[in-house]
């Protein structure tokens, strides 16, 4: 299977979501079920004042992080899963949603929580290298940054395992590893940013 070389388009979600309301099964698979729980289970905080999920689809995991933040910021790239995100989660006026790119797009405001589950390896070295600035830059001193990625063969500009080890190392020396734990099909690390953001 033949990578691509830059960052996924835009017009790559479109499509698939065109196709199909939800792709990788989100609301069904007891892989994202079980990956899910684990996700909410490696939060160390009970309670963030200002989270922020990149990559949100049709809100299935936005849904379980509302529960443990008192304010969420969600974006996608994709019109389409961003309408049922909203639906999921309409009852949640701590809940907001926003439409853009990453690291082009980036929502104001300052996080304590950065939930970045399955997008990183959609992009290249440079937006990689971009994305870690734009983190930087939102998230506030002691602020963590949850990482969750597969482990399987894609088509996508990186593996897991290269999208974390990119990040991380893009990270430099504004944060530190807190836990990383590697389950047979996916990854989940989480960071803490140090007082030196």
């Amino acid at each position: 299977m033949s990578r691509f070389e830059s960052s996924l388009p835009a017009s790559y979600f479109d499509e698939l979501y065109a196709r199909d309301a939800d792709p990788w099964r989100f609301a069904s698979s007891s892989y994202e079920r079980e990956k899910y729980a684990a996700t909410i289970a490696a939060l160390p905080r009970d309670t963030y004042t200002s989270a922020l999920e990149i990559g949100c689809s049709i809100g299935v995991l936005t849904r379980q992080l509302a529960a443990r933040a008192q304010a969420l910021c969600a974006v996608d790239v994709a019109a389409r899963p961003l309408e049922e995100a909203r639906r999921r989660c309409a009852d949640l006026a701590h809940v907001r949603f926003e439409q853009g790119a990453v690291p082009a797009h980036w929502p104001e405001g300052r996080f304590d929580l950065i939930v970045l589950s399955e997008v990183v390896y959609y992009l290249d070295r440079a937006d990689v290298a971009a994305l870690a600035a734009r983190v930087r830059d939102a998230i506030v001193p002691g602020g963590d940054i949850l990482l969750v990625h597969w482990l399987g063969d894609t088509h996508y500009p990186l593996s897991g395992d290269e999208a974390v080890a990119l990040f991380t190392a893009s990270t430099g020396s504004w944060t530190h590893p807190l836990s990383a734990t590697r389950h047979e099909a996916y990854r989940l690390d989480l960071l803490r940013a140090t007082a030196a953001t």
